[in-house]
């Protein structure tokens, strides 16, 4: 899977980016819960949700639709604008 989201359980703009993912790019995500480790609560705790595009950061709170779509057009480590 090229994404990943990290979420938490309760988080209404978490709730949001999965309804958002299921519909620009249904069944290509996983789901991983903030909480479910120290590092990543540390990483990103305060940031939820965060997409992680390649296993590289591509935004958090909001997802940016336009710019996560054509940055998926693209192959992996062909490089983002």
């Amino acid at each position: 899977m090229r994404l990943t989201l990290i979420s938490r359980d309760g988080c209404h703009l978490c709730e949001v980016a999965e309804r958002t993912l299921d519909r620009i790019a249904p069944g290509q995500w996983a789901r991983v819960d903030v909480d479910s480790s120290i590092e990543l609560e540390r990483d990103y705790g305060d940031r939820v949700p965060v997409v992680l595009l390649d296993g590289k950061e591509h935004g958090y709170w909001r997802i940016e639709e336009d710019r996560l779509l054509r940055d998926l057009a693209r192959q992996p480590g062909e490089p983002r604008l």
